[in-house]
């Protein structure tokens, strides 16, 4: 079966890659269209998924990333649309020249061929990843969690609807329907089809992706998030940006789950924090040095385990540690963190300067939420993935990141001397 569908995508890519932009904007508003005049289908399928989930124990968490309702899927629709009006990337000319050989040579995108693309019950990733892959003229293969299957089925039913209709291959999005794990094997040794593989999910996917693939794989999406609060913050703009940073949507990547307290002004933050994470229902897992003083406030306060600094909750809950210095935060950081997404709350542009410089993640903040990790919230319009990786693409992968690119010479007759 996945030998077909990698015949049918690489097929596909070919002529996805001679496409214009108006060709491929044609494409993705009919999806955007579908998606909205379908939706009773697509959101029948959903709730069948959500089901059958909560049957199966699946977290509160998972179960917000799962669940579609008629907003969100008008909000993913709309994302499609803003993917129209950004600048297609493929055929633009990067750099080149005359060299002195007389060779006219240009570097010059193009798409990579065709994306895979593993991931779990996140049905909004589908639509992401056809879209963006389409705009740069890549095909895809998609293969979500078993929790989702039936959402995939229907959604992907409507983009191929689309994608016959503009005359165009249903080869180009296809999704692996079946929940069969060995086919996620399989799919990991397709290096004669697949050029580029995205894991999307927890810390045993991408482990079993860096190591069983023979496809090159981008990994990333693990947010272990850290925000430090240092001596010279603002208790007030600080509170608001923390509780942004972990209640806004705490089922995301991009969720701060570790908040480091310089030690001279924990006595009066931490009673300030109490309070604001009690009327947020955050609950607080405290250090030694913290626990006492948040244990008298009105916050759910537990002890800490040394294993949750490396937990990605995902849920109301914040470990809370105070520490020396920036020192002390750095040393932190990095040895917990996971490249994703870690801020500074401070007023002193030499501690900001320090951490922007000290901390090597993908995205580094200074007094603002981790929650702006995303593609949108950066200009890219749909992510694809966000990558904590340093080759090819760093951070949200928007349409760039989908694409590689090709030495071209013109000569005039030339040869080489």
């Amino acid at each position: 079966m996945l030998e077909q569908m990698g015949i049918a995508a690489k097929a596909a890519s070919y002529k996805l890659a001679l496409l214009s932009s108006r060709e491929k904007n044609r494409v993705l508003e009919k999806i955007a269209d579908y998606l909205e005049a379908q939706s009773d289908e697509i959101i029948l399928a959903n709730e069948q998924d959500v089901l059958e989930a909560r049957r199966n124990g699946l977290s509160e968490a998972l179960l917000d990333r799962l669940a579609l309702t008629t907003a969100r899927l008008k909000a993913i629709a709309d994302d499609v649309r803003q993917v129209c009006q950004l600048a297609d990337p493929v055929g633009q000319v990067i750099d080149g020249g005359l060299l002195d050989s007389g060779l006219r040579i240009e570097r010059r995108r193009v798409p990579l061929g065709v994306i895979g693309v593993i991931y779990e019950a996140r049905p909004n990733v589908t639509v992401d990843v056809a879209s963006l892959c389409l705009k740069t003229g890549n095909a895809a293969i998609l293969r979500g969690g078993k929790e989702t299957w039936r959402t995939n089925a229907a959604t992907v039913k409507v983009i191929q609807q689309a994608l016959e209709e503009c005359g165009l291959p249903a080869g180009a999005v296809q999704a692996i329907e079946s929940p069969d794990r060995a086919l996620v094997n399989e799919m990991l040794k397709m290096d004669k089809y697949i050029d580029m593989l995205i894991p999307r999910g927890g810390a045993g996917l991408h482990k079993l992706c860096r190591e069983q693939s023979t496809i090159p794989v981008i990994t990333g999406g693990i947010g272990v998030c850290h925000i430090f609060v240092d001596d010279s913050a603002e208790f007030a703009p600080a509170l608001k940006i923390i509780v942004n940073a972990k209640t806004q949507r705490p089922s995301t990547c991009n969720t701060v789950e570790t908040l480091l307290v310089h030690q001279d002004i924990a006595g009066t933050f931490l009673p300030a924090l109490s309070k604001q994470m009690a009327e947020s229902g955050v609950t607080l897992h405290a250090d030694a040095q913290s626990l006492t003083t948040l244990q008298s406030g009105p916050a759910v306060v537990v002890p800490v385990k040394a294993e949750e600094y490396d937990n990605e909750f995902l849920s109301l809950d914040l470990n809370v540690k105070i520490v020396a210095d920036l020192d002390d935060a750095i040393a932190h950081i990095r040895e917990h963190g996971t490249q994703h997404s870690d801020a500074i709350l401070t007023r002193t542009l030499s501690n900001a300067n320090r951490f922007v410089n000290e901390i090597d993640s993908s995205a580094v903040y200074v007094n603002a939420s981790t929650r702006f990790t995303d593609g949108g919230q950066f200009g890219l319009g749909a992510e694809v993935a966000v990558s904590t990786q340093k080759l090819h693409a760093r951070g949200p992968m928007g349409l760039e990141a989908l694409t590689t690119y090709k030495w071209i010479g013109f000569g005039d007759d030339t040869i080489r001397a």
